[in-house]
């Protein structure tokens, strides 16, 4: 048996930034991993920072590897009609946006907790959490070794994704879901090869989305809108560089390169957010709470903007006995995460295309992508939510 302030499920970003924030202010915590160090760190997710996650980890001095080795973007190209429409961040909104993968930001946060000494379990198994409803909840699990252990806490924080134990801990009758699948999927690449563009180009194309990003100055990640039953064996390298081709192709100067494929996958699209996001002292915080379509870049930025918003909530409970901020947790989170999922669910509706559309909605998309493109205050609203709002 042992105590901590704070039990974390999960060693994503939303749980290492959220231990590293309450240890930096006199708040013990211990982060539960189901997987291996080797895993998370090498697990390839979200590439986008926006401008306020890109504040908080120089904030808190984990930001010098993203600095050096992060990408900062000045805008990004809305690709239709075969031409390029660049949506100027810097210019409508003062901001940029960071291309690092989620995973360098998972090593630099596990770094920063080895060097200073703050308890991170991986491979831990068969995690149950207990009593949420009072002020003494615990967790028992099964640590790397097979040994049961028990975790008293003050406070228990789900930051283990959609699939983890935490949020299927609340009693249905006191959680509301809400829910939205999308008929397609995205196919996703890592590919070792130079970017053939300086900066993301989102293609609305008749035959699907298509999306052109980069991790690095010698890999770029791609992905392709499949139908959302699609099986990646129907997918080899040669078509999927000839389907890239054929929807990034544009009027003017463009060659796409192409190079070894390192990964690839398919990912289905959804929208899901939970209401609300606690149950006594069970807070969840990232995809344990909700799920965007990756189109907006906002999943990983969602979950550090949870935490933010958490981890005062959870100084101010634990250290000063305020509980205002912990019981309004839910609420000034959902504020962000409903305008993220309209964003997130703009941006999928306005670039796909819905196999089940007519004539007459695909018009409109085009309308609508040719009037973000030619309006100030379009390209402004579009620049302002892409580069992120504030946290709170």
């Amino acid at each position: 048996m042992a105590r901590t302030q704070v039990g974390i499920i999960g060693a994503g970003p939303a749980g290492l930034l959220l231990s590293y924030l309450l240890h930096a202010e006199g708040i013990d915590a211990v982060v539960l991993e189901a997987r291996s160090r080797e895993y998370v760190e090498k697990r390839v997710r979200a590439g986008v920072c926006e401008h306020p996650t890109v504040e908080l980890l120089r904030e808190i001095g984990v930001g010098t590897r993203m600095d050096s080795e992060g990408l900062p973007h000045h805008g990004f190209s809305l690709r239709f009609d075969r031409e390029d429409h660049r949506i100027a961040l810097s210019e409508l909104t003062g901001k940029t946006i960071t291309v690092y993968g989620q995973q360098e930001i998972v090593k630099d946060l596990i770094a920063a907790h080895e060097a200073k000494g703050y308890p991170v379990e991986f491979e831990v198994s068969d995690v149950e959490l207990h009593e949420l409803p009072g002020d003494q909840p615990f967790v028992t699990y099964r640590d790397a070794d097979g040994v049961s252990r028990r975790l008293d806490c003050d406070v228990i924080a789900g930051c283990d994704g959609f699939h983890g134990v935490s949020r299927p801990a609340i009693p249905a009758d006191r959680v509301r879901f809400f829910n939205r699948e999308y008929p397609f999927a995205w196919l996703g690449v890592l590919a070792q090869t130079p970017p053939s563009h300086e900066e993301l180009i989102y293609t609305h194309h008749e035959r699907g989305f298509a999306l052109h990003s980069m991790r690095s100055p010698e890999i770029t990640r791609l992905y392709l809108q499949v139908p959302f039953d699609e099986k990646i064996e129907e997918w080899s390298d040669d078509r999927i560089w000839s389907e890239l081709s054929l929807r990034l192709e544009v009027d003017g100067e463009f060659s796409l390169r192409e190079g070894p494929i390192l990964d690839k996958g398919i990912t289905p699209m959804r929208s899901f957010v939970t209401e609300p996001m606690q149950y006594g002292r069970l807070f969840l915080a990232g995809d344990a709470a909700h799920i965007v379509p990756p189109t907006g870049a906002k999943g990983m930025n969602l979950a550090i903007a949870d935490v933010r918003v958490l981890s005062r909530a959870l100084v101010e409970l634990l250290q000063h006995k305020r509980s205002e901020l912990a019981e309004s947790y839910s609420d000034t989170c959902l504020r962000r995460v409903w305008r993220a999922e309209h964003f997130s669910w703009y941006m999928t509706s306005m670039l796909h295309v819905d196999p089940s559309s007519d004539d007459f909605q695909r018009r409109l998309q085009l309308s609508q992508l040719r009037y973000t493109a030619s309006s100030t205050a379009a390209a402004t609203s579009l620049a302002e939510n892409y580069v992120g709002l504030p946290f709170e």
